[in-house]
């Protein structure tokens, strides 16, 4: 399914639920207030995805509601980055040490617009924003390069430096950070559970941040509780 199938479908799906939203009211399903909790799982993109796979989170935040329709949101997001064996690979052969292992975080505090069409029972929004990310690559223990080691992503991703194409000599690394603004969009779905105002609601939303190295990508995926 291409980009502009994909949008058709969102716009479709948006079309239907504002026809219910005209033939809908429910005063106790419009609080001044938002909040939400969620549990996310994440997919790394390229070029992020080579070296990290499907990874757990969750996503909290709260903000105000202008309208009906329109809400500024402040949300915490933090997913966890967990690494494959070919993510170690050149690494374990450089040092001939197989038990290095390692792990990563990315932890994001964004603030985030978002237009919502909200039926009694179903709803549907789109949803973006940006604000600062933080990413933690963390080796299993200290690592320190040798000499004449060639350079490759792998090392970048790890926070090793590198200078005319090889691993620069005598680094000692068991944990890298990178900080950057990065940027968010996506859509979701909600459905009314119990009283209003509660909605269970399932979300996507991509994720873009220049991180210094290696730049983050990945889509989240988050079910979770609004109010």
């Amino acid at each position: 399914m291409g980009p502009a199938t994909k949008a058709a479908v969102v716009i479709t799906l948006l079309a239907i639920v504002h026809c219910s939203v005209r033939a809908q009211d429910d005063s106790d399903d419009d609080p001044k207030v938002n909040t939400n909790l969620g549990m996310s799982i994440s997919a790394p993109l390229h070029p992020a995805g080579r070296f990290v796979n499907l990874g757990l989170g969750i996503n909290v935040g709260a903000g105000y509601n202008f309208t009906r329709r329109h809400a500024a949101i402040g949300e915490f997001m933090w997913n966890g980055l967990l690494s494959d064996n070919g993510a170690f690979a050149p690494i374990r052969m450089a040092l001939k040490n197989p038990d290095i292992s390692g792990s990563g975080n990315l932890f994001a505090f964004t603030g985030n617009y978002r237009y919502e069409l909200r039926g009694r029972a179903l709803g549907a929004y789109l949803i973006g924003g940006g604000g600062w990310y933080f990413r933690t690559a963390d080796l299993s223990q200290k690592v320190t390069t040798g000499s004449g080691i060639t350079c490759t992503p792998v090392w970048v991703w790890w926070g090793f430096s590198c200078q005319s194409g090889t691993v620069t000599a005598d680094q000692t690394i068991a944990t890298s950070t990178s900080h950057s603004a990065g940027a968010n969009g996506g859509f979701g779905f909600t459905a009314r559970v119990g009283e209003a105002p509660y909605r269970m609601y399932v979300e996507s939303r991509y994720h873009y941040v220049p991180s210094r190295g290696i730049h983050t990508q990945l889509v989240t995926v988050t079910v979770g509780i609004r109010y």
